[in-house]
């Protein structure tokens, strides 16, 4: 596959989708090939059953093949789940160089030093997030070379996963005959495609809910200051309908997605649902009234303790431009309303934007992700170098090196 083709592969709870997009003349993104296939071997972002994810990552992909009229080979992968933990470091060093003038090197011993957090042996780093660095107590500096100093400090955002579920989303992927170009946390994925620059300065806060799991991200002043994860989505509301109108799980998705609302509205007053029995039982209509009880309290445990994790951070006061929704079960009528309600901040959903598509339905909450992770790979492919693979002894630690790269060369934040 040449370089002017960037494929993501989104690997969720009750979906798994990947997007081949191509670059133009002009550099611009299209995305030309889309495939999706039902997850049924992940549970809260975790692969439970290699074989099961294996064939429905095959199934994307040859749809997405299909479509485009081009193979994939490597691709960028979403990473979530409850095993996502992150923690802002610090790092400082005195400058060393002649007349205490900052150099490259400086610059990367500071980046050793933030780094250097003490991990469980089953942890490990997979992002390392540029914050700012500080000379002489001068903050919100983006780039220190050349600058006189001689106290250097470097704040970063270290985000570590367990080994074992990077592994397994690795193995799933290989197991499909495609390597790993990166492993992307998706909060930071879907930020690429539902945030503009503006929310990223003044502050914001974007939550991707999605089957298995919420994922939270916080930016200010550009950068991301804090992340969370949530161990609740949308399967969890279709699991409540299935047991609360004592449907099957399929037909209990079928009407949330048709029929679900997270607030009651007056104009659904009278309006009625029909049921599909279970084993053979025959159907029967409910109040939609009913339908909206059994939703609603699951969106708003969601929602709570989405808030209670955002609570934690100590930017919550800075978050200006409010909140950010995305995700497919964000898109459930009323979960924007909800969210205001229990935030107390701006509430708005966000779509995929900034991107061609052959297809009308990217545009939808639901490939936030998968449109994130394709503009991921165009912002960073000079400098990848190289897909990952499970069978490197030391995957982690070129993932790291990787990181410091993009520090390090970096002009700005």
């Amino acid at each position: 596959m040449t370089n002017e083709y960037i494929c993501a592969l989104d690997i969720g709870t009750t979906k798994i989708c990947a997007l081949i997009a191509e670059l133009d003349e002009n550099s611009m993104l299209k995305i030309i090939g889309v495939g999706t296939a039902p997850s049924d071997g992940l549970r809260r972002g975790v692969v439970i059953n290699l074989e099961k994810t294996i064939q429905a990552i095959i199934k994307a992909r040859e749809e997405a093949e299909r479509m485009a009229g081009v193979e994939i080979e490597a691709v960028y992968a979403g990473i979530a789940g409850d095993h996502i933990r992150s923690v802002n470091g610090r790092g400082v060093v005195a400058v060393a160089g002649e007349n205490h003038i900052i150099s490259m090197e400086d610059k990367r011993r500071v980046i050793d030093a933030a780094k250097a957090v003490s991990l469980p042996f089953d942890r490990e780093i997979i992002h390392i997030l540029p914050q700012e660095f500080i000379v002489d107590d001068q903050r919100s500096i983006t780039d220190p070379v050349g600058m006189s100093g001689v106290r250097l400090e470097a704040e970063v955002h270290i985000v570590t996963c367990a080994v074992t579920a990077a592994q397994n989303i690795w193995r799933s992927i290989e197991g499909a005959h495609m390597s790993v170009m990166d492993l992307v946390l998706e909060p930071l994925a879907s930020s690429y495609s539902v945030l503009t620059p503006d929310e990223k300065d003044l502050g914001v806060c974007v939550l991707d809910i999605g089957g298995g799991t919420t994922d939270i991200a916080m930016f200010y002043e550009g950068c991301i200051r804090h992340t969370a994860i949530v161990s609740l989505g949308g399967r969890n509301v279709t699991n409540d309908i299935a047991h609360g109108l004592r449907t099957p799980i399929e037909s209990a998705e079928a009407i949330k997605v048709n029929f679900g609302s997270a607030v009651k509205y007056e104009k659904d007053e009278d309006k009625l649902v029909e049921v599909p029995g279970v084993g053979g039982r025959p159907p029967r209509k409910v109040a939609k009234s009913l339908l909206v009880d059994i939703i609603q309290p699951r969106m708003e445990e969601i929602l709570t303790l989405a808030h209670n994790e955002i609570k934690k951070s100590d930017y919550v006061h800075l978050m200006t431009a409010g909140a950010v929704l995305t995700g497919g079960a964000a898109m459930l009528p009323g979960t924007v309303e909800l969210a205001e309600e229990i935030f107390e901040m701006p509430v708005k959903l966000g779509v995929p934007s900034g991107i061609k598509s052959v297809s009308d339905d990217i545009n939808l909450p639901l490939h936030s992700t998968g449109v994130g992770l394709i503009m991921y790979g165009k912002e960073n492919s000079e400098m990848i170098d190289g897909p990952l693979s499970s069978s490197e002894s030391h995957v982690f630690e070129k993932i790291v090196e990787r990181m410091k790269r993009w520090f390090v060369g970096s002009k700005g934040i």
